[in-house]
């Protein structure tokens, strides 16, 4: 088995964790500290590491409880992802950039709407890129269960987009 050092196996994973538990959290101060929490549990659980199938596997698990536990422990009101949280979008002109940023505020908003799990599961596989057996396992559930969840929230944040497109809702 290869070697696993904290700063070129670990510590590139920050800014995954960090949109992770920014998804769950919905607060860039909470998220940070859940990454630097997490950077810390992993960091002492040094000694297992060899024992692990994958290092990045348990970081997410990690975070995501650690997220889970801070939000439940403050009661958080969900609060929309701001454009400034993420990055400037490529448009042709001012115009276009509008009414992309537009539509990004409104999927932000859709997705932050979704019940806990499918939000969880849409940051996982359409934002980390991560594969559906990877995603059951730190989520505990069953590839198809991690299927068909993804599917009710691809639809739903659809259908709701174009509720408001059409109707401006």
């Amino acid at each position: 088995m290869q070697e696993i050092s904290f700063r070129n196996d670990i510590l590139p994973l920050k800014d995954k964790l960090f949109r992770l538990a920014l998804r769950i959290t919905l607060n860039r101060a909470e998220a940070e500290d859940v990454v630097q929490d997490t950077m810390l549990r992993v960091w002492n659980k040094r000694d297992e590491w060899q024992q692990f199938e994958s290092v990045e596997a348990y970081c997410l698990i990690v975070a995501k409880n650690l997220a889970i536990d801070r939000i439940q422990k403050k009661e958080a009101q969900n609060v929309e992802i701001t454009p400034e949280m993420e990055e400037e979008a490529d448009a042709s002109g001012p115009h276009d950039q509008l009414i992309n940023e537009e539509r990004m505020r409104i999927i932000h908003r859709l997705v932050d709407e979704l019940p806990e799990k499918q939000r969880l599961i849409m940051q996982l596989r359409d934002i980390e890129g991560e594969s559906y057996k990877e995603i059951a396992r730190i989520l505990n559930l069953t590839e198809e269960q991690v299927k068909v969840n993804l599917f009710r929230a691809r639809q739903k944040v659809k259908q709701r987009y174009i509720e408001i497109d059409e109707y401006g809702l």
